[in-house]
């Protein structure tokens, strides 16, 4: 490289390192890595390569991979359950309560192919991690807070259960159930 070619070079690398945004798009990179490849695909290296960074940049804002993987998964976890929150919460009554839960399930969770295999990607993994099942257990402990806005604290739960054994039976039936058959499995459930 010529010395003039090096100079014009340098103040790109310069202006490259000073990121302020390099860790949240880390984060959502890992995300998209994981909706395309699976957590099975998900590396430092491969995650750097899509977000286009240096790969010590991975390691320096997560030591392990595991780490990157909780981050990324809480971040997705964090957006699914606020916006359940804001449904909850927007319910006059159960009633209410029960149409928003069956459209938050039909659109928010199993209307986005990647949510559906993003939660499903984190179930799998949360098996073998514990690092992911506390991004489970946080993530459920905010949904039936967020269901005990209009339901009892044991309904919450089990409602709870329910709807992620219709997520999971979504992501995985060759014929999965219609939002009116999970418009009524709820209605059955919550009577």
């Amino acid at each position: 490289m010529s010395a003039a070619r090096a100079k014009r070079a340098a103040p790109a690398r310069r202006a490259r390192r000073h990121d302020p945004g390099r860790r949240e798009r880390l984060l959502a990179t890992a995300l998209d890595v994981i909706a395309e490849q699976g957590v099975a695909g998900a590396s430092h290296r491969s995650i750097a390569r899509a977000a286009d960074v240096p790969l010590g940049s991975t390691t320096y804002h997560f030591a392990s991979i595991d780490e990157l993987l909780a981050a990324a998964f809480t971040r997705h976890a964090d957006d699914v359950a606020t916006r359940f929150e804001e449904q909850m919460r927007a319910a006059c009554d159960r009633e209410a309560a029960v149409e928003l839960l069956v459209e938050h399930l039909t659109t928010a969770l199993l209307g986005s192919e990647r949510d559906l295999v993003l939660s499903v990607e984190l179930y799998v993994a949360a098996a073998r991690r514990p690092a992911l099942r506390a991004v489970t257990q946080a993530w459920m402990l905010r949904s039936r807070r967020a269901l005990e806005i209009h339901f009892d604290p044991v309904t919450a739960r089990e409602l709870d259960a329910l709807i992620e054994g219709l997520v999971l039976h979504s992501a995985l039936s060759t014929d999965p159930m219609a939002p009116e058959q999970i418009r009524h499995a709820i209605r059955r459930f919550t009577r």
